[in-house]
């Protein structure tokens, strides 16, 4: 069911671990033609193609692209009470630990009359994209919008594919979600043409552009997100979710297998892996994985995704070659099951969001943990953060010397721009300390 990759005796540095970490077949770039294309198209035909793109792609066209107030009230008044609590919740425990990641404003006083202030400021606008495929996400939208407003954005938009059974509407837990964290503007669409109509803006629906795209969704979002690069920020190509544990022999078996089976149940094409030093803890996991994919719900897509070649059993020497494996790999979701994950931890340099010891599972962080479930895939976490406030935040500089300070530094100005041939720099200098 699932494929063992023996990497014991392979030399673990990170050349040798990158050219064989298991990988997806279906890669963004093979998207960007596609994606490229319906953005064009929403671009060019506004409304209508975005109404042909949910008909083809999605659930239907819905009888408004964006929906009225009154549905988005009524799906807060329908929410269960178990999934509003739950939710309210969730949105708490976001805001509370999205808090620290607002960083205050800071000056440096460099000498007497001459300092530079550091300050972040928000966007003034943001979209985000909420998935609705194989499963409804309302949890997406908490992930998506508690950053956006800790932060201080003023003006959030937010977008959801159609659904057939809801007659071409948003699902109505997606809504209620966002009527529970006030958002007020929400479109019924999808796919790469929402995200171009983010980006882009379509007027006929009144809909602005926006400065920065957030959220997951599938291999054509992410493709999408990569074209409008540029004319608007991204968070990171969120793509199918990816679970990488570490484990030795002291893990226990069903917990390994069920956080693998967990994150498989998103996609066929979503990657669970186990990193292990103990062939013989391997083998009671490979166990169990048949065990809890044969009685899950979705036990079809789960085995799919279990047996693809971006999942994999892989064997190394010892938790170090673990380390560095996971370091090449660069997974959305770390799980750390050893005897002491926290000495571990300090060997670990790339991961979207990182979970430690046998009770902070994957599933925690998906919902209620205070931490961000929006998270760079693909390795994208070798380089790229998770979503949080700071995704919608622009670092400015504030300059502030006076003249005495300006004075100071005026020689070394002109010497500098004399050497670079740009005399004209030194003069709006000097201009300044002339006589009239």
């Amino acid at each position: 069911m699932i494929q063992t990759i023996d990497l014991r005796g392979v030399q673990p540095t990170r050349a040798a671990f990158q050219r064989l970490v298991p990988r997806p077949v279906v890669d963004v770039q093979v998207a960007m033609t596609v994606a490229a294309d319906l953005i064009a198209d929403v671009r060019e035909r506004g409304v209508a193609a975005l109404r042909e793109q949910a008909e083809r792609f999605d659930g239907g066209a819905p009888a408004s692209l964006r929906v009225p107030q009154a549905e988005i009230d009524a799906a807060v008044a329908a929410l269960p009470a178990d999934v509003r609590e739950a939710l309210e919740e969730a949105i708490a425990r976001v805001r509370e630990a999205t808090a620290a990641q607002v960083p205050p404003p800071a000056e440096t006083v460099i000498r007497p009359g001459a300092s530079i202030v550091q300050r972040w400021e928000p966007v003034e606008r943001a979209g985000l994209y909420v998935p609705g495929g194989k499963a409804v996400y309302p949890s997406s939208v908490v992930m998506n919008a508690v950053p956006a407003q800790v932060a201080g954005v003023a003006s959030v938009a937010l977008v959801s594919p159609p659904q057939r059974e809801f007659g071409g509407a948003v699902h109505p837990v997606i809504l209620g979600a966002a009527g529970l964290l006030g958002i007020d503007e929400v479109y019924a669409m999808g796919g790469a043409g929402a995200i171009g109509a983010l980006a882009y803006g379509v007027e006929e629906l009144g809909l602005d552009p926006v400065q920065v795209i957030t959220g997951p969704g599938n291999i054509y979002v992410a493709a999408a997100k990569r074209v409008v690069r540029g004319q608007t920020g991204i968070d990171s190509e969120a793509g199918t979710t990816e679970i990488l544990v570490i484990a030795d022999d002291t893990a226990d078996a069903s917990y390994v297998a069920a956080d693998l089976v967990s994150q498989a149940e998103h996609d066929e094409a979503a990657a669970s892996l186990l990193v292990t030093d103990s062939p013989a803890f391997a083998d009671r996991v490979v166990a169990e994985l048949g065990r809890l994919a044969d009685a899950t719900k979705h036990a079809e897509r789960v085995r799919t995704a279990l047996g693809g070649p971006q999942s994999a059993i892989v064997l190394v020497d010892d938790l170090a070659a673990a380390a560095a494996f996971s370091n090449a790999y660069g997974p959305e979701h770390l799980e750390l099951q050893t005897t002491d994950p926290d000495a571990l931890l300090a060997s670990i340099r790339n991961a979207g969001a990182i979970f430690l010891g046998p009770t902070s599972p994957v599933s925690l962080g998906d919902y209620l943990a205070g931490s961000n479930h929006v998270l760079p895939t693909g390795g994208q976490a070798r380089f790229s953060p998770g979503l949080g406030a700071y995704s919608f935040l622009r670092p400015q500089q504030v300059v502030r010397y006076d003249r005495e300070a300006l004075h100071e530094v005026a020689d070394r100005i002109v010497a500098l721009s004399t050497a670079e041939d740009l005399p004209a720099h030194g003069e709006a200098v000097t201009q300044r300390f002339r006589t009239r």
